[in-house]
């Protein structure tokens, strides 16, 4: 069995706040996002009798929203996992960590997954911004 990582963020790009809303009612039972401060929203889904906190950052890295599951009880066991079903359910590039972060490994490899189920890694450094 897969290991489940103790969260799980994905970044998505162009993802409408309507759009983002319906998929999370989907896979996890959640209300509408609300506003939590500035570019932000949050909700709590349900999987498997478990709550699951989520938080959207918008422009969170370069136009990408970050979207963030703070919870090891979601649908997904990986990063990865995640992003290929919100790139398909959303139509959107989602792009995530490689893996499990370790010391030493490159902060700007990510994984990138298009709307029509091509996936690689590619280089994606901070612009600082």
């Amino acid at each position: 069995m897969m290991e489940r990582f103790p969260d799980i963020e994905v970044y998505l790009a162009q993802a409408t706040l309507d759009d983002v809303n319906a998929w999370l009612a989907e896979v996890l039972s959640a209300p509408p996002l609300s506003p939590a401060g500035k570019g932000k929203w949050k909700t709590r889904g349900q999987h498997q009798g478990d709550s699951v906190p989520v938080l959207l950052v918008d422009n969170a890295a370069d136009g990408f929203a970050s979207l963030w599951f703070d919870s090891n009880q979601t649908p997904w066991h990986t990063d990865q996992e995640c992003a290929q079903h919100a790139a398909e359910a959303l139509q959107v590039e989602v792009r995530c960590s490689l893996g499990g972060w370790h010391p030493g490994d490159d902060p700007d490899r990510f994984w990138q997954v298009l709307p029509s189920g091509q996936e690689r890694a590619i280089e994606w450094p901070d612009s600082g911004r």
